[in-house]
């Protein structure tokens, strides 16, 4: 019989890489004790049916009940305040547009639909005490995906109306926990680099757990200068200095401060997307820190939300604005040509020269009043030809000439550098006058006081579009005030010297002919603005 050779190298790799194995298992469970274990949140987890069936040390010190007062006795709706419960109940029923019961079903359903759900609750403590809480709601689920229970993470919101989230148990529930796709669990060690990494985050950030873990910190993969602008502001605010990266990220939770923000994920494939992240740092019994936690859940849909009520909220102001708008021109346009005739015939009449001056500055006044009342009316309607089309070159030269004498008087430099041979473009030849009148006559109130006042306007023919651009030398237009230039009636200039209509009107004009106008903010110094015209 050949005797089988002896390879101790081979055994000490082997035994090596076992003791690697039950290190990293010894790690991992250090952590998930010190989750379960912590006292900075309270973690309840119940029944399908709404019993309790855990209920942590953080539980036990927020609400003064001892585990064994309410393990398998009651449901955490029992120790929130009932008119909440009902008033959250009737709050729910409207929004899903079917009825829910006031009581735990209150509490869990949008969590039993696979809706992650973050919310404000009022918690009353074993003496009768209240307090406020930020509580999120899991579902869990065994492998069949049936619900076996429910998690609630609450954190004491009394010093702050903000939370965190820390979710992890034992057994079933801590399996169906840590196995949850709705919320990404990632957890640290000490300094930061990834030792777990659950389905939620594998789901929302595109990489397997064997990816990252003892590979790369959080901070990896998160927007840089967002995390840049982090450790900036809570610099400032902590007033100390506090290095970008996973410093920026655990800071406040390192100190045991509540901590929840707005971070941007970056997944593997490169794209991007908004989550509200909340931190909690991990501690041993000696309350040394051995982690860190962060829940993160994806903040694309709210955000979409959000804006899409914004954009609800400006397009209802903006209809109210027209509408009074519309009226107000009306109302002054008839009148007003009535007294503009009575000017101008009283001038022609006029024999002596001061008369003359006097009614020629009334008329001169007059008229402005009407260019006003022009740009209100084609701000409240379409106004504009949809089938007109023009030349560009000719209507910048007529522009130029119209404006010649005003630059001359204020000794504005007008540059024009267009290719002679630019085809037509879908537009009104009066709506690209009038948007050439309103950006020039800007551009010579920016410049003025300059050593030298210049204007340049330019073009070129990309693809089925024409590209314009009308730039100044001035100061350029501030971050904040750049905001607001397209808004209606906001303007910069004193009383009686604009109304802030021109960009507004200007930008409508050439959207009602398929172009657009936006304002170059890689144009250095001065300011300059792009409009883009589609070839007739």
């Amino acid at each position: 019989m050949q005797k089988k050779s002896h390879n101790p190298a081979a055994e000490t790799g082997a035994n090596f890489t076992e003791i690697r194995r039950r290190e990293a298992l010894l790690k991992t469970g250090a952590l998930q004790s010190a989750i379960f274990n912590s006292a900075n949140f309270s973690s309840i987890a119940t029944d399908a049916r709404g019993v309790i069936q855990i209920f942590n040390v953080g539980a036990e010190r927020m609400l003064g009940f001892a585990a064994s007062d309410v393990v398998n006795k009651v449901t955490p709706a029992d120790i929130s305040d009932p008119q909440e419960v009902v008033t959250r109940a009737i709050a729910l029923s409207a929004e899903l547009g079917t009825r829910i019961t006031p009581g735990f079903e209150a509490l869990v359903f949008k969590a039993s639909r696979g809706i992650e759900d973050i919310y404000e609750l009022t918690y009353i403590r074993k003496d009768g005490s209240r307090f406020p809480a930020v509580v999120s709601v899991t579902a869990l689920r065994n492998k069949e995906n049936a619900i076996i229970g429910y998690l609630l993470i609450g954190t004491d919101n009394t010093a702050r109306k903000q939370a965190e989230e820390a979710l992890l148990k034992a057994g079933a529930l801590q399996k169906a926990i840590f196995d949850s796709a709705n919320f990404s669990s990632i957890a640290t060690d000490a300094k930061g680099v990834i030792q777990i990494f659950n389905v939620g985050a594998e789901r929302m950030l595109g990489y397997t757990a064997g990816d990252v873990m003892n590979k790369i910190t959080p901070a990896d993969l998160s927007d840089p200068q967002e995390l840049i602008a982090r450790a900036r502001a809570l610099s400032d605010e902590l007033g100390t200095t506090i290095m970008p990266g996973f410093e920026a990220l655990v800071f406040k939770a390192s100190r045991g401060i509540e901590d929840i923000y707005e971070l941007t994920y970056i997944r593997r494939d490169g794209s991007r997307f908004p989550a509200v992240v909340s931190v909690t740092a991990l501690r041993n019994k000696e309350n040394a820190i051995i982690g860190y936690l962060l829940i993160g859940t994806d903040n694309s849909a709210r955000k979409l939300v959000e804006e899409a009520r914004e954009s609800m909220i400006q397009i209802e102001k903006l209809s109210s604005l027209g509408t009074m708008v519309g009226g107000v021109a009306h109302e002054i346009n008839n009148p007003l040509m009535g007294v503009m005739n009575y000017v101008e015939y009283a001038k022609n009449k006029a024999v002596d020269a001061k008369s003359i001056e006097v009614l020629g500055n009334a008329l001169h006044e007059i008229d402005r009043i009407r260019v006003i009342v022009q740009h209100m009316l084609v701000f409240v309607r379409a106004d504009s030809d949809h089938h007109a089309i023009c030349n560009v070159h000719d209507s910048v030269r007529r522009t130029a000439a119209l404006l010649e004498g005003e630059f001359r008087k204020n000794a504005v430099q007008l540059q024009i550098d267009l290719p002679v041979n630019l085809p037509q473009v879908k537009c009104s030849a009066s709506s690209l006058q009038q948007v050439l009148v309103n950006l020039l006559l800007n551009a010579r109130d920016a410049i003025a006081g300059q050593s030298e006042q210049r204007i340049t306007i330019s073009g070129r023919h990309q693809g089925g579009e024409i590209l314009l651009t009308v730039c100044d030398n001035g100061p350029g237009i501030g971050d904040e005030i750049r905001k607001k230039i397209f808004d209606p009636f906001f303007t910069t200039k004193p009383i009686g010297k604009g109304t802030g209509l021109g960009l507004a009107v200007s930008r409508q004009l050439l959207e009602e002919a398929g172009g657009s106008l936006s304002y170059n903010e890689n144009q250095t110094p001065g300011a300059c603005f792009q409009l883009v015209f589609k070839v007739a």
